[in-house]
């Protein structure tokens, strides 16, 4: 769980909500069901416009990554690599055939498939970072759909206000409901500012730290892995893997 990601919700929401109070406003004055569906229901529709089916699908997947990202233990991969490692000088290549059956990396898995076979260095890397290339290009696509509803969700906000000060205009015979009738339709304001700043731009941009992480995790895995091939010593390799850790 990434307590920073749920602290920095709360804190914002509940930021916003007290100043609301300190102000002498009520909470109910914030919540007004046509134009959370004018403002989410649009922003919504907007992104499933302009993006692929498999890009959103993915984008609804990973958003959880925010809050609870894939786990990526590093040091526990480097020792586990430094342990193929030294098999490897000891019975050979073919000597890691169980380690790989054991393998639940898939990622790692296809390293190891491709050293038993005796696959030359390069030849591991260029076929491991087309992987990596395109699984990060494909992450970092569904993140943009939350960039995007951060750019989308304001215009659209505006719009639903534009729509309740029409209807406010409609009824200028009736004076009394002129203030309630132009704060409801600015509740269509905030909603569009309010989730573009403090959920969907700040969800795009840690999702992107997510990617950007397991793209280093997966690179640090390509280096061992051709390292072995290379026939370099196991503390040589420690001590360069070492080096993808913050």
């Amino acid at each position: 769980m990434d307590i920073l990601s749920v602290l920095g919700l709360v804190f914002g929401l509940t930021a916003i909500l007290l100043g609301q109070f300190l102000e002498g406003g009520h909470a109910d004055t914030l919540v007004n069901g046509p134009a959370m569906l004018i403002v989410f229901g649009g922003t919504v529709g907007a992104v499933m416009l302009q993006s692929p089916m498999t890009v959103f699908l993915r984008a609804l997947r990973i958003v959880a990554w925010a809050f609870v990202p894939p786990k990526l233990d590093a040091a526990a991969t480097i020792q586990k690599i430094v342990g193929w490692s030294n098999i490897a000088r000891k019975e050979g290549l073919l000597g890691l055939e169980s380690i790989e059956e054991d393998e639940d990396n898939p990622f790692a898995r296809k390293g190891l498939q491709l050293l038993i076979d005796g696959s030359e260095p390069e030849a591991i890397r260029q076929i491991l970072d087309v992987d990596i290339g395109t699984r990060e290009e494909f992450d970092l696509a569904a993140a943009r759909v939350y960039e995007s509803m951060g750019g989308y969700s304001p215009t659209i906000g505006i719009i639903g206000a534009v729509m309740g000060l029409i209807h406010v205009m409609g009824n200028l015979s009736d004076p009394s409901r002129l203030g309630s009738g132009i704060a409801v339709a600015f509740v269509a304001t905030i909603y569009g500012v309010g989730a573009a700043n403090l959920l969907f731009l700040p969800l795009a941009n840690k999702l992107r730290n997510v990617v950007h992480d397991e793209t280093r995790y997966r690179d640090m895995i390509v280096e061992g892995v051709a390292s072995i091939a290379e026939g370099e010593n196991p503390r040589n390799i420690e001590t360069k893997l070492l080096g993808y850790l913050r």
